[in-house]
């Protein structure tokens, strides 16, 4: 009698075989697992010691240089894992970042600053589709430092990341970009907003609009002192809410451009591909905030939760990556990142001079 089969005749239920292989697939990613959580413990101790740099950065930092110093970790037994690292914890981290963005903040920042962030989000993404394709630069690359510019740093990545599938290079050469602009925005910023003779409001909208990841934004802002840093946090949480449509229609177009018929046309899919099933998971998470069924005492543990769980999926990134691959790329990545960083900033100036909110 055949092994798939009952004493009937019948086919064993599909959900049994997907089972089976489903839990074969985790025992064969538990030991690079084990390894990138390692990774990412030590990763989070040194953010802690270095908050401007953050877990994350350190996790894909650590993660490659484990790989490049230590030969066993390159070895095919901790792919696996790596790779459930990159992709279904990484996945895990946005909806669990969902949970710290309500969207009763898009109303409390006001009308008068959407222009501005949907302003500058236009120009990082044009910006980064333009340039770009004139510095030669795969899609995927350009994309992730797009939405890395225009949304929300490090989270935005992952979100487009778990979206989009690209290559680990990718997303390291991303993260790097984003990380060294970050920095310079902390440093040079406030002196900027001073000598411009910037409000604390209009230093709040720009920090919020033109700094990337939130934990930059809030050192920029405080920096500036006046009460900055109250108005930059609110911008900036309500400008990460841009994930949602930007990696919708990103998601949508990946699966697109996966299935097209005979004639060259785009093949008719299933809702349940064009909308990724963690970004459900994020506007679930989103929309339990707005309704006040998350506590708001849960926020900071949930935050650093998932911030960890960040940490986790870019140190399987790091440890997947080789030098080879990305001495490749050369410095493009960081000049695009340099040129959209100006781009975003200046226009962040500009449209706050045009609504007179600067």
């Amino acid at each position: 009698m055949n092994s798939v089969s009952d004493t009937s005749g019948l086919p064993a239920p599909r959900s049994e075989s997907e089972l089976t292989k489903n839990r074969t697939a985790l025992l064969r990613a538990l030991p690079g697992l084990a390894v990138a959580v390692a990774v990412a413990l030590a990763a989070t101790l040194l953010g802690q010691t270095a908050p401007l740099i953050g877990g994350p950065v350190f996790g894909i930092l650590l993660g490659l240089l484990a790989a490049t110093l230590i030969r066993p970790l390159r070895g095919h037994m901790w792919r696996a894992g790596y790779r459930a690292a990159g992709t279904h914890v990484l996945q895990a981290a946005v909806v669990v970042l969902g949970t710290g963005l309500s969207l009763q903040q898009v109303a409390q920042v006001g009308g008068s600053s959407l222009p501005v962030m949907l302003g500058t989000l236009a120009v990082a993404l044009g910006g980064a589709a333009l340039l770009g394709r004139l510095l030669g630069l795969d899609p995927d690359t350009r994309t992730l430092i797009g939405v890395g510019t225009g949304i929300c740093g490090a989270s935005a990545i992952a979100a487009t990341s778990a979206a989009i599938k690209p290559k680990e290079s990718d997303v390291a050469y991303a993260i790097g970009t984003i990380f060294t602009f970050n920095i310079a925005a902390v440093l040079l910023f406030p002196p900027i907003g001073h000598l411009l003779g910037l409000s604390a409001h209009s230093f709040g909208l720009w920090s919020g609009t033109a700094v990337n990841d939130t934990s930059s934004v809030v050192a920029a802002a405080a920096s500036y002192g006046g009460g900055a840093a109250s108005y930059a946090i609110v911008v900036k949480l309500t400008r990460s809410l841009m994930i949602i449509p930007i990696v919708m229609v990103l998601a949508a177009l990946r699966a697109r451009r996966m299935r097209v018929d005979g004639h060259g046309l785009p093949a008719r899919m299933p809702w349940r591909r064009m909308v990724p099933a963690f970004l459900i998971g994020f506007l679930i998470a989103a929309g339990l905030d707005t309704v006040g069924a998350i506590p708001p005492a849960w926020h900071p543990g949930l935050s650093a939760f998932g911030t960890f769980l960040i940490t986790v999926a870019l140190a399987g990134i790091g440890l997947s990556l080789r030098f080879a691959e990305m001495r490749k790329a050369g410095p493009r990545p960081l000049v695009l990142g340099g040129l959209l960083w100006v781009a975003v900033a200046l226009a962040s100036l500009g449209l706050q001079a045009l609504t007179q909110t600067i």
